[in-house]
């Protein structure tokens, strides 16, 4: 792998993750709604869950639908040319977006990738299952080793 991929050439990523309480799917355009409903739902709580070192999303005069729907057109993209993994929560009975994780590369040397994931308020005791589930996910399917998980 060099030092400019995120993912080997050969590494075909994992598209879901599905456990009793939450499953994951690629963010997409098509969660724009349910998606921009959750994360407004839960400025305060997001900004406080560990993993948001800097507090500073979400927004905190939130988004218009169509900004939000640009972000997930741009998580979309990131997602297909491999720069980045951007993977929705959904209720697992339902089509309703309940939280987000994020695989993006790391500035940091120590680390290969920057893990952060967060759920609504409503949700919020799956914040640690969540977190754990991706973490083991980490370790079975995807090719780093180093993961900066933010404390988690």
């Amino acid at each position: 792998m060099s030092s400019e991929q995120f993912v080997p050439e050969d590494f075909e990523p994992p598209r879901a993750l599905e456990t009793e309480r939450f499953r994951l799917e690629p963010l997409g355009p098509e969660h724009n709604e349910s998606d921009l409903a959750a994360w407004s739902s839960s400025i305060e709580h997001i900004r406080a869950t560990k993993g948001y070192p800097d507090g500073s999303w979400p927004p905190a005069g939130g988004m218009s639908p169509e900004q939000n729907l640009a972000d997930l057109t741009r998580h979309a993209a990131d997602f297909e040319a491999r720069k980045g993994f951007t993977f929705t929560v959904l209720d697992p009975g339902s089509d309703e977006v309940i939280g987000c994780v994020y695989l993006y590369p790391s500035s940091a040397p120590e680390h290969d990738v920057e893990v952060q994931s967060w759920v609504t308020a409503g949700r919020a005791e799956l914040d640690g299952p969540l977190a754990d589930a991706v973490a083991a996910w980490l370790v079975d399917e995807w090719p780093w080793e180093r993961p900066d998980r933010h404390g988690r």
